[in-house]
Formats: C-alpha cells, sequence, structure tokens
C-alpha cells in the first residue's frame, strides 16, 4: 500500500542541484503515460473472448474462466505494486518496469497472430475432428503475455496517479492545492476519455482489420506511453518513500500478540504509548486487544524517543489506523456481488453477435462496444449529481444536503440487482426470438431483435457502479485517518479481484453442475442451446441475498464521520471520530 505523502519523517525530498523539478510541465507526460496505457490495455479486452474462441477454439465457459481470472490478477497486482513502490522501489521506477513488461506483453499478444505456429490451426467446418486444441507451448506463450499485462498494469495503476501529485504537493509550490484541483480533473477526465477511445475505436479496428492490426495498434500506443514517460526523467520530482502502512499494520499484530497477556490499562491514565506529536493519545474501545500494541511492556519504555523499535511498541496512532481498517472490511464484503455480476461482460458480446447491430444502413455497432453505454453513463451521472441532483436538493430542503456513502453504495447494489432482472428478461427473449426464428441450432445467425435491447442493462450497471464505487471510495476516504488516504483505490481494486475469483468459480460450478449426457449446461459454447437467463436470474438472487447481507453490515457499522456545511464552514459531528481525522 502506498503511504500518504510526508514532508518530514517518513518521506524525503531528492536532492537536486540543477533547476527546480516537478510542477505543471510534467503533466502532459504523467498524463500520456497513463492515458495511452489504458487505451491499449482496455482495447485488448472487450474483444478477447472472440480471439480465444475462434482462433484458440475455447468454449465459451473456459474462456470466460480465462479472462475472469486474467483479471482477477490484473486487478490484485496494483496492490503488490503499491506496497513495492511504497517500500522498495519508488514510484518512478515501479511505473516504468509497469510500463516495460505492459509493452512486452503487448508484444507477445501480437506475435500470437504474426507466428503461425503460436496458435492452433484455424477450424474447418467441412473437415471432421480439425478443431485442434492449443499445444501446452502455445498456451503458455498465451498466458506469458496476459501474465506481463497484468504485471505491467500492477505497477503503473497504483502509483500514476499518486506520481502526478508529487509533482505538484511539493512545499515549494505556493499554488499546490488549485494545481492539485486541476490534475485530478484532468487525470480523470482522460482517464475516462482513453476507456471509451479503447471500447469504440480500438474495438472497431479489430472488427474491421483483423487480429494484427488490432493487436498491433495497442503495441504502438504503449511504445508512445513508456517513451513519453520516460523523456520527462530530468523534470521530475522524485520522493524516497521510508514508511509502509503494510509494514506498520503486521508490526501492530506482531505486538499484540506478544503483549497478549497483559492487562489493558485504564482508558483515561495516559499509560499508552504515543509520540509527542501525536493527534490521537487515547485508544477506542472498539477491538480493545489490539490495544496491547500501545502498551509499555517496561516503566522506561515511556520516557524513550520515537526511534523506538516499532516491532516491540506501537504508538496509538498506529494501532487507530489498523482498526479502521478492520472495521471498514464487512462493509468492503459486501461489494464484491457487484462486482461478480460487473464482470459478465463476455455473455452481452455472445448476444449482440446474435442480433440486428445497424444504427443506420451502413454502419453497425461493433458487438463489443456496448460497455460504451455504461462508461457514457458514469459520466453523465457525475454530472448531474454534483451540478443538478445536491444544488436541486439543496434548494429545495433550504439548506445545504448530503448523501451519505453508505446509502449510495446500497442504491448501486439495488441497481445492480434490477440490471441483472433486466438482462434475465432480455436473454429470455432474445432466446425465445431465436428458436421462432428457427435458428435453434445456429448460433452465428443473427435474430429480428435490435441489438439496442441491451443498452437498458449497460445503463443499469452504469448507475451501479457511479453509485456503489464511487461511494465506496468517498466511504474509505472520510471514515480513514488521513495517513491512510491512499488505501481506498487499493481497496476497490482488491474488490475487484476476489470478484472475479469468486466469478469463475461460480461459472465453473454452474457449468459443471448443468451439464449432463447429451445435455448442453446453462453456459453453452452455443448461446441459443444455454439457459443464459437462468444464470442472470441466478445472479438477481445472490444479489438480492447479499443486499440483505449489506443492510446487516451497514446497521453494525453504526454511524459514519458525519459533516455538513453552515455558511461556509465544515463543522464535525463525529465527536471521538475528530482527533482520529485531524
Amino acid at each position: 500500500m502506498e503511504s500518504p505523502l510526508r514532508e518530514e519523517g517518513e518521506m524525503k525530498q531528492e536532492e537536486s542541484s540543477g533547476r527546480q523539478k516537478g510542477g505543471i510541465r510534467t503533466m502532459p507526460f504523467i498524463l500520456a503515460n497513463e492515458s495511452f496505457e489504458k487505451v491499449a490495455s482496455y482495447g485488448i479486452h472487450p474483444n478477447m473472448i472472440r480471439y480465444l474462441m475462434s482462433d484458440y477454439h475455447m468454449g465459451f465457459a473456459e474462456g470466460t474462466n480465462v479472462l475472469l481470472k486474467w483479471s482477477a490478477a490484473t486487478n490484485f497486482l496494483p496492490v503488490i505494486g503499491a506496497f513495492l513502490s511504497d517500500s522498495l522501489l519508488g514510484r518512478f521506477l515501479t511505473i516504468f518496469l509497469g510500463s516495460l513488461f505492459s509493452l512486452m506483453g503487448m508484444i507477445l499478444l501480437w506475435l500470437t497472430t504474426m507466428i503461425r505456429d503460436a496458435k492452433p490451426p484455424p477450424y474447418n467446418a467441412q473437415v471432421p475432428y480439425s478443431c485442434e486444441s492449443p499445444t501446452p507451448i502455445q498456451y503458455t506463450l498465451l498466458f506469458s503475455a496476459f501474465a506481463l499485462i497484468s504485471l505491467g498494469s500492477g505497477g503503473v495503476r497504483p502509483c500514476s496517479l499518486a506520481f502526478g501529485a508529487d509533482q505538484i504537493a511539493c512545499r515549494d509550490n505556493p499554488k499546490r492545492e488549485r494545481a492539485l484541483e486541476s490534475f485530478f480533473g484532468w487525470y480523470y477526465s482522460t482517464a475516462i476519455m482513453a476507456i471509451m477511445i479503447a471500447f469504440t475505436g480500438i474495438v472497431y479496428i479489430q472488427d474491421h482489420h483483423g487480429w494484427r492490426v488490432g493487436f498491433g495498434v495497442p503495441v504502438v500506443l504503449m511504445f508512445c506511453s513508456t517513451i513519453f514517460f520516460v523523456v520527462a526523467y530530468p523534470l521530475y520530482y522524485k520522493i524516497k518513500v521510508e514508511k509502509s502502512l503494510l509494514t506498520s499494520f503486521c508490526q501492530v499484530i506482531l505486538v499484540a500478540w506478544k503483549n497478549r497477556k497483559l492487562t489493558l490499562p485504564d482508558s483515561s491514565d495516559g499509560s499508552w504509548y504515543n509520540k509527542n506529536d501525536a493527534k490521537v493519545t487515547t485508544p477506542t474501545k472498539t477491538l480493545r486487544f489490539l490495544n496491547k500494541a500501545c502498551i509499555p511492556s517496561k516503566p522506561e519504555d515511556m520516557n524513550k524517543e520515537a526511534a523506538n523499535d516499532p516491532w516491540t511498541i506501537c504508538v496509538v496512532d498506529q494501532v487507530e489506523e489498523l482498526k479502521a481498517l478492520i472495521k471498514v472490511i464487512p462493509l468492503w464484503s459486501s461489494s464484491i456481488m457487484l462486482h461478480v455480476t460487473m464482470n459478465q461482460t463476455t455473455f452481452p458480446v455472445l448476444q449482440a453477435q446474435t442480433m440486428d447491430r445497424h444504427l443506420t444502413s451502413k454502419f453497425e455497432v461493433p458487438a463489443t462496444s456496448f460497455g460504451f453505454f455504461l462508461i457514457i453513463t458514469v459520466m453523465v451521472w457525475v454530472m448531474l449529481y454534483d451540478r443538478v441532483i445536491i444544488p436541486l436538493l439543496s434548494k429545495l430542503k433550504g439548506k445545504s444536503v448530503h448523501i451519505s456513502a453508505k446509502l449510495r453504495i446500497g442504491a448501486g447494489l439495488c441497481f445492480s440487482i434490477v440490471a441483472m432482472v433486466t438482462s434475465a428478461v432480455v436473454e429470455h427473449v432474445r432466446k425465445d426470438k431465436a428458436i421462432e426464428d428457427g435458428f435453434s441450432n445456429d448460433s452465428q445467425a443473427v435474430i429480428n431483435m435490435s441489438a439496442m435491447w441491451l443498452v437498458p442493462q449497460n445503463v443499469l450497471n452504469g448507475l451501479a457502479e457511479a453509485l456503489n464505487i464511487i461511494g465506496q471510495i468517498e466511504f474509505y476516504y472520510s471514515e480513514f485517518p488521513k495517513s491512510m488516504s491512499s488505501i481506498a483505490s487499493a481497496l476497490n481494486l482488491l474488490g475487484v479481484a476476489v470478484a472475479s475469483l469468486l466469478a469463475s468459480v461460480l461459472l465453473s460450478t454452474v457449468d459443471g453442475l448443468t451439464k449432463g449426457k447429451g445435455k448442453e449446461g446453462w453456459i453453452a459454447t452455443d448461446i441459443n442451446k444455454g439457459h443464459y437467463d437462468k444464470y442472470y436470474w441466478l445472479l438477481a438472487i445472490m444479489s438480492c441475498v447479499n443486499f440483505l447481507y449489506h443492510v446487516v453490515c451497514s446497521r453494525a457499522y453504526g454511524p459514519c464521520f458525519d459533516k455538513t456545511v453552515v455558511t461556509g464552514q465544515e463543522v464535525n459531528h463525529s465527536g471521538e471520530g475528530e482527533s482520529l481525522r485531524s
């Protein structure tokens, strides 16, 4: 995990004998690196299920499982990358190595389209037994490409935003707050634009110019991403990190275990170990067993300087940081099911391929580009929420209105349930239409049903993501001490990784249980013979049960750190939590 930037003590600025480093002039290089990386990496994902099925002769369930495991690795490795950046490599080197790994992975993936023996020979329907499975070497080449791309994402994604903030947040920048606000706005804007280009432009190239060009363009973009980042090396303001929050958590757990036989002192007698500038001097009463980590085992420990061995005794701040993380875990886990439903991105691709995708007589929407509607929904919701909904509610109420993060997280789960129900109904109608048109044995035939029926479920999923994921990040930022603000995005990525693994297990289990001798399972490669609608109904039922679990977790968590705005001043009503966040 990345620990926050501090001007003294934990981090030190790299000395520079030349001109001043950092500042706005470095932003184009960092934003270009992030944007090109996103276009390249996101551009190869939407169509990948088609590539695995057509060129590697994988069944739909097998191909989906491969992609889910790849997604899990891609979203878990940023947590490792953040820790390495924080405690060993530094942000510049982590981003640089990540860019190189991504570039090598994309080159390797592109080579699978260029080298004839890198994948099985094409399937010929007129020749019996011509559908050969990939050899171990061919699997190794493909999975090595996936692994390198995941390693690259683990280096770039957790560090890019923080490294950009480093350039502006240096002590000698008098306009750093305004510059940071501007940078964050540009960062998220370019990120969303990059994903939109990936879901439209790159997918269009793959559909109309083949895999060689379609996978070659991301290689060029990733090469540009790496070059843009490296060329500005002399301009960057680099910071050496000396403390890791993950290490701090391990210290608290170990010391608490060592002191497990000690008796907890009275909360008010001041027998807790603190630094001189500690914000919190008395630990809270929740998870009291961890408080033993800050009990001096010897009387003389109270008189030692802050240089005390943290593996022997911890300060109260450390203990409260770990408590804050543990306390949010149940609520965090209640949003994993939403990520499981969001991982069903391969199903709509097969659905869209069998539906009429023409907007005009000459323009046909690529089957993998319907995720574009999800991204647009997120963008529109963010703008409406900030510029229309909140101002309108405040005007109607006659006072400042704030919709709590927990409420938005729950609302996102509700929209996810509705999205799954909608998906199930649309798939049921689509399959009935295919059978009615006589295509029950032809999954490649296009039925007389517009693919625009897939838009509502994407819009609902977009609302679910905008409410839940943005609400999650805001919730973590508001509930954690400032020293843990960087963990917010890492927690969300970890949730996506866990959800990808669970989605893979669920898919394999359902496919195995519903298959029989001579009987197609729910997740059949031939979509017209499968029962994808039943799988959607299963996800909807699981989401309903998960929502009840979320309600229980939300009530058990208790009140959030509450803030209201009165005449332009922020007033804190959280009581005990105030000192924790100061």
